[in-house]
């Protein structure tokens, strides 16, 4: 029996996975549920197991090799069974086939190249069999102006990063983003951190996810000529990692207490800077919440993580004068900013929304 082993689609957003290692040589034995192969997407690190016992007998995509959803990865057979290995071949990569047999190219090389104009077949392949990457599209548009600077070093996208680089790109082309901002003062916050030893993440996390069950058209997404609210609401959380940023999915944050928001956001850190988030870890995201204040930033624009309706963005605490009661007075304030889908969100609930967040820092018990 032929078995054949395909990209899966791990994720409602996923296009394209990146081959990693394959733990199997052509010609090996393999058992049913043995890991064959590592698979780059959504920026996590995906084992496929072997569904079938066998022999590898084709390796179809090599490791570092970009494949999208359904794409022929291998062929497992029976040790001495025959098959007609350039007939499976054809029949599956038969759609790509009639592109790739006029050039081939990585995604993203075709992409920069359709930016700039420029025509993949007077470009020189650097890659396995001569495939285009992106690299070569930058030197022969640089050929092309004359203007060829010194290359220190050239760094390959992880997985990580391509999946973070295609997902930005997709945001700013579909969305139209609009945002507000706001000033919150943070003292209850200091209080809440010396009583239950959580971060301003968390808290902010915490006084989001209350305030999306008001204001359900934030916690929604665009698809077509509707809108679809979700039931749920899971928040994002940005974290930085050596292999780029990555938004594991905190699941039903509002029926959750502070401390255990704080305690799950510690865990999905821990496991995103060792490459260990599941595929759940990563999925059914309905809003975003990212912190920049520990790095001394004060205040930036976000960018929506899709196909979410809005990203909530903190910035550092700052000690500083304010008015209250016709008396100044020196409190620690923190700079907010909401980006959000304007085709969902209109200014007026956006406002609302952020400014019900601001009053559950500033007024109510987070806990």
């Amino acid at each position: 029996m032929v078995t054949r082993i395909v990209m899966p689609k791990l994720s409602l957003t996923m296009k394209e996975g990146t081959v990693g290692v394959w733990y199997k040589k052509e010609g090996d034995t393999v058992e049913k549920g043995e890991l064959l192969v590592e698979v780059f997407s959504e920026k996590a690190t995906h084992d496929l197991e072997s569904p079938s016992s066998g022999m590898l007998r084709k390796i179809v995509v090599q490791e570092g090799l970009d494949a999208p959803i359904n794409a022929l990865l291998a062929i497992i057979t029976g040790p001495d069974e025959e098959f007609d290995e350039k007939e499976i071949l054809a029949v599956e990569s038969e759609p790509a086939s009639k592109i790739e047999k006029k050039v081939l190219a990585s995604p993203a090389a075709k992409r920069l190249a359709r930016e700039h104009g420029m025509n993949l077949s007077l470009v020189e392949g650097s890659g396995p069999d001569g495939r285009i990457v992106e690299d070569d599209v930058r030197i022969a548009i640089e050929k092309a102006r004359g203007i060829l600077p010194k290359v220190r070093e050239v760094i390959p996208l992880s997985g990580y990063q391509k999946v973070s680089a295609d997902r930005v790109s997709t945001s700013f082309r579909t969305a139209p983003h609009s945002t507000v901002f706001m000033e919150v003062d943070v003292s209850q916050v200091n209080k809440l951190q010396d009583e239950f030893q959580v971060s301003y993440t968390s808290i902010f996390v915490k006084a989001a996810a209350e305030s999306l069950r008001e204001y359900p058209m934030v916690n929604s997404t665009f698809e077509g000529d509707r809108i679809k609210i979700y039931g749920d609401v899971n928040v994002g959380v940005a974290v930085a990692t050596e292999d780029g940023l990555v938004v594991p999915v905190l699941h039903n944050a509002d029926r959750r207490s502070l401390k255990e928001i704080d305690s799950a956001i510690k865990e999905l850190t821990r496991k995103s800077r060792a490459a260990k988030l599941t595929r759940d870890d990563l999925s059914g995201g309905t809003f975003t919440v990212t912190n920049l204040g520990m790095y001394g930033v004060e205040f930036f624009i976000p960018i929506i993580n899709p196909p979410e309706a809005a990203i909530l963005a903190v910035g550092r605490v700052v000690e500083k004068p304010v008015v209250i009661d016709e008396e100044i007075k020196v409190k620690p304030m923190v700079k907010v900013s909401l980006s959000y889908d304007h085709r969902i969100v209109d200014g007026a609930p956006a406002s609302e929304f952020l400014r019900k967040i601001k009053e559950r820092i500033e007024k109510e018990n987070l806990k």
